[in-house]
């Protein structure tokens, strides 16, 4: 049976003082959680979560990283940096780096590499922009940047990659896929990951939901067949409701 794996994405929230106080109220109302806690948060908090959160429960990722290892790449950090640190995940690809910072499916590949190259673990994300879905290209899109994202992984690189299915119109627009919608295009995606790796791995692979995910929604979404959990936008910048989402049963 496949783990719940709940993450927190605070975006470009939340200053050093803010991430204390969050960490020290949040952790009371997650300790006896089945579930996996992940918060992914901005550089700058990193440092100070890394040390709230020893002891805990709560696992610390960042938001995105290079893959290179060092270089002249300014106002970039590597994998090699964040595992210094303690970090343990990484969000890769996701909707709003490929929007706005033209990120593209072969450096989402590459970013994975160099994430298990430095034994972080990858939360990539995939989805399909309103105008692909009224064309009817959700699968099409969803499965393609599944398959170019996984590249040239070994297997067990491969069940140990986190994907998280974020349809872009449903992020932070207060519109969410139906459970059985979301149901579908990850069991897509389970699929063609069966198809490229065999199903022991599609079985293992842990594929979450993203897209205006909140504690009135999160049972009904994760407690689908396919869905194992939850990236988690807005909803997690607050302690009280994101611990709501992660003790959803």
């Amino acid at each position: 049976m496949r783990r719940k794996v709940i993450a927190g994405n605070w975006k470009m929230n939340m200053l050093p003082n803010e991430a204390i106080e969050y960490i020290q109220e949040f952790e009371s109302l997650v300790k006896d959680t089945k579930n996996e806690v992940i918060l992914c948060v901005p550089y700058t908090d990193l440092f100070y979560v890394l040390n709230c959160a020893q002891g805990t429960n709560i696992k610390i990722g960042s938001q995105n990283m290079h893959w290179e290892e060092k270089g002249a790449y300014t106002g970039e950090v590597s994998g090699e940096m964040l595992k210094s640190i303690g970090v343990q995940y990484v969000i890769i690809g996701h909707s709003e780096r490929r929007q706005y910072f033209a990120e593209t499916d072969e450096t989402v590949n590459r970013k994975i590499k160099s994430a298990f190259a430095n034994e972080l673990n990858p939360i990539v994300c995939v989805g399909e922009t309103l105008e692909e879905r009224e064309a009817g290209k959700t699968v099409e899109i969803i499965t393609n940047q599944t398959r170019l994202a996984l590249e040239g992984l070994s297997e067990n690189q491969v069940k140990n990659t986190i994907i998280a299915y974020e349809p872009i119109w449903a992020i932070g627009t207060g519109k969410t896929a139906t459970s059985e919608d979301a149901n579908h295009s990850i069991r897509e995606i389970r699929q063609e990951i069966e198809k490229n790796y065999g199903k022991d791995v599609a079985e293992e692979v842990i594929i979450q939901y993203g897209g205006s995910v909140k504690s009135t929604n999160a049972k009904e979404l994760f407690l689908m067949s396919d869905i194992d959990g939850g990236l988690v936008g807005g909803a997690s910048l607050k302690p009280e409701e994101f611990a709501k989402i992660v003790n959803f049963e």
